[in-house]
């Protein structure tokens, strides 16, 4: 391996989770946005081609096919979040399942990781925690911690099973270049882990998506991931979310705050440590991808009308609700209310220590309120992330960190770990697939049409 070095990119201020979400600050008044913000409407709606006609024509379509998704889903509940086995994995999904899921955006994998190693990792991060001076949030009484290098998520990322259900996940993407991407390589992109105390009501983070806020309508580039959308009519019919083709060079941290994903982010994900049902603090998900992201992004633009009559066309305001400027964009029932996110925000069923649950990176989701059982609901974060040339760049400043125990490069920064005791280290990856994910050993091509890409990450990582 090349020598470790400095992570290239400016390291963010110290922190906690709490600096992403305004629902887990001190107070949920949100300031208004400035006035560029109001011109900002306009210029999207010029680039991307709309008229104001196409443009409330899309609203309106979007609204009808809602009353009918968010029905469904309060009929269904916990069953229409799509639930796979390790086995199914394995084998490679059927038309149906890869149906299942992508209109859902999200999905439970049961059975990669045997229960009882999953129950050791727990232990052994437990052991650390004891043994070291950790932060997290709340201070008081942590639930999230700032932890990125323990042995036992080094041995989470690196797992064989886990690696390959992202490979696969990561092939309901497409990249109509078939040279940017690569979706058979997944790499490792460093998160935090949660240990939620039975009784906890403080880790209440309310609907949202990760991946920056106004960023989805202010970068030119973010925006034409949603073009279809944004440019009216019937387009966002055809909307897909599952392609690359913009996402890739996206910026989605334009404000350079701490927690803001500034790679290319496919999958968010995370493996269960224990044994959680619903109403013991799990995630909560929004399980309509395509028609609740048509509706995130037209929101900006309307209104309600006067005495609650008919919404209409605003391009005079500056609102872009839910949305403030280094954080993540939040939804609530005032801001969004026809997702009806009182009744549509769906609990993962019963999970086991072992299971993964992973959702797509425009998905809302959030976590209950209450962890009302009686055990500790905990998780690592580990999301799927494919190879491409932005990816090769983070985890080249990644493995740097990760070298001198610093925290990974996207989220606040500070000593982290550099000074604990028990902390991973590059030999505890033995497997070659697991190093190549960390950036500690060069990719091999598994086919012509990643070949230039392959090269070039290596050369990136590797010099």
């Amino acid at each position: 391996m090349a020598a470790a070095t400095q992570t290239k990119r400016a390291a963010k201020q110290e922190g906690t989770i709490a600096d992403v979400f305004t629902t887990l600050g001190p107070g949920a008044e949100v300031a208004a946005l400035p006035a560029r913000f109001a011109q900002l409407k306009k210029d999207v709606l010029i680039d991307m081609g709309a008229t104001h006609a196409s443009i409330v024509q899309a609203w309106k379509q979007v609204l009808a096919a809602l009353e009918g998704r968010t029905k469904e889903i309060v009929s269904l509940g916990g069953e229409v979040i799509p639930r796979v086995s390790f086995t199914d994995i394995e084998r490679g999904l059927s038309n149906t399942q890869k149906d299942a899921i992508k209109k859902s955006g999200v999905v439970v994998v049961t059975g990669a990781v045997p229960k009882e190693e999953a129950l050791e990792w727990k232990a052994s991060v437990k052991q650390y925690i004891a043994a070291n001076p950790v932060k997290g949030f709340p201070a008081n009484d942590i639930q999230v911690y700032e932890l990125y290098n323990t042995k036992p998520q080094i041995a989470a990322r690196t797992h064989p099973a886990i690696l390959r259900t992202q490979q696969e996940l990561l092939q309901l993407w497409h990249d109509p270049s078939n040279k940017h991407v690569s979706f058979s390589t997944p790499i490792s992109y460093f998160d935090r882990l949660r240990i939620r105390t039975p009784g906890d009501r403080s880790f209440t983070l309310g609907p949202h998506i990760d991946g920056g806020s106004v960023e989805r309508w202010e970068d030119p580039t973010f925006r034409r991931v949603f073009r279809r959308i944004l440019a009216g009519g019937a387009g966002w019919k055809s909307h897909d979310p599952f392609d690359v083709s913009w996402r890739m060079d996206a910026k989605q941290d334009l404000y350079g705050a701490p927690g803001q994903c500034s790679v290319l982010r496919c999958w968010q994900g995370w493996i269960s440590l224990s044994t959680t049902g619903v109403g013991e603090g799990t995630l909560r998900v929004l399980p309509m991808l395509s028609l609740a992201t048509a509706y995130i992004m037209l929101r900006p633009f309307f209104r309600p009308g006067l005495a609650g009559g008919e919404w209409e066309l605003d391009l005079e305001s500056s609102s872009f609700p839910g949305s403030v400027p280094g954080k993540g964009q939040e939804l609530n029932e005032e801001t969004h209310p026809h997702l009806r996110l009182g009744e549509t925000m769906t609990s993962i069923p019963e999970i086991q220590p072992g299971d993964q649950v992973y959702w797509h990176c425009d998905t809302v989701h959030s976590v209950e309120t209450l962890h009302d059982g009686q055990k500790d609901s905990s998780v690592f974060y580990i999301p799927a992330v494919p190879l491409s040339m932005k990816n090769a760049s983070y985890i080249r400043d990644q493995r740097a960190n990760f070298v001198h125990g610093l925290p990974a490069p996207d989220f606040p920064g500070g000593s982290g770990e550099s000074t604990f005791t028990g902390r991973a280290t590059t030999q505890d990856i033995t497997t070659s697939r697991g190093r190549q994910a960390l950036g500690l050993e060069p990719f091999v091509s598994r086919g012509a049409e990643n070949n230039e890409l392959v090269d070039a990450a290596n050369r990136v990582l590797f010099g």
